[in-house]
């Protein structure tokens, strides 16, 4: 398979060769540091989609709370997750772990990554941790996306992400404060980018999510929302419904819980529109 190089600077569709010939891993973070906005909603269904798609999927849930690993049924393991690579013992591809569905793996979370942030508060160049880990297992190529589900914070562990990745896939719940938390989100990019420490951190896109089309609110934030990045919103919106909320208690992601179900249709349009923006060629 050839992977496609994605959007830059707005231009979509691009091809971005390697010195080798190769096209990169697209490394994308899940990041809004407000809390119910279907971030790693959004995580696990674009993972488990891409990788119906036939895309090869790492899935790196850098949340303590592991709601990402328990999401698509995987086990927390003690030691499992990127917590001693990034403190500096051992690396990150042998924590690589396989999941019950097809071109889908994880990097799980558990207890212990509670302890990173203080560990990392500690360390030296505690901002460029995750790249120096990730950047391995980038350049296998073994996967054709690796996404990472940040913590619902601007802690040390999602600022490592913001170093670590490419683009920034930003949920945001169609609710009066949606703009609030975006306009965090894109306050931090920007200083990570332009202080030099990731200067080609770009945003993929803006995701509306938990979308109530009965409620001239949903409609008002989303169009909103548009006028204010225009193309960089995505197409697709996410609705607000019962079957997505129940998927993760039975550790399925919502195509494998719900084939036929509007939440599920919302994720696959979402993974066409994600591939498309990275130039992912079609299956």
């Amino acid at each position: 398979m050839t992977r496609g190089r994605g959007p830059s600077s707005g231009l979509q569709g691009g091809l971005m060769l390697s010195l080798d010939g190769r096209v990169p891993t697209h490394v994308i973070a899940v990041a809004n540091q407000k809390g119910g906005v279907g971030k790693t909603t959004t995580t696990v269904n674009l993972a488990a989609c891409l990788a119906a798609r036939g895309h090869k999927v790492l899935l790196v849930d850098l949340d303590s709370q592991a709601n990402a690993t328990s999401g698509v049924g995987a086990e927390k393991a003690e030691g499992g997750s990127v917590y001693r690579p990034l403190v500096g013992e051992g690396d990150l591809s042998g924590r690589i772990r396989p999941t019950a569905y097809p071109n889908l793996s994880i990097i799980p979370s558990e207890v212990d990554l509670c302890g990173a942030e203080v560990e990392l508060a500690r360390s030296d160049d505690n901002l460029n941790r995750l790249r120096r880990i990730l950047d391995p297992v980038r350049a296998s190529g073994a996967f054709d996306v690796i996404l990472v589900d940040c913590p619902p914070s601007l802690g040390l562990l999602t600022l490592n992400a913001y170093v670590a990745v490419d683009r920034l896939v930003i949920p945001l719940q169609c609710e009066y404060f949606a703009l609030e938390g975006i306009a965090a989100v894109t306050r931090i990019l920007s200083q990570v980018r332009d202080g030099g420490l990731n200067p080609r951190l770009e945003i993929l896109g803006v995701l509306m999510t938990m979308f109530d089309s009965r409620t001239k609110l949903a409609q008002s934030v989303v169009g909103e929302v548009r006028q204010h990045f225009g193309d960089r919103v995505f197409d697709t919106v996410i609705p607000r419904t019962t079957r997505l909320a129940e998927a993760p208690s039975f550790g399925k992601p919502i195509i494998h819980y719900d084939r036929y179900s509007a939440g599920a249709a919302a994720y696959e349009v979402l993974a066409e529109e994600v591939a498309k923006r990275l130039g992912l060629p079609t299956p």
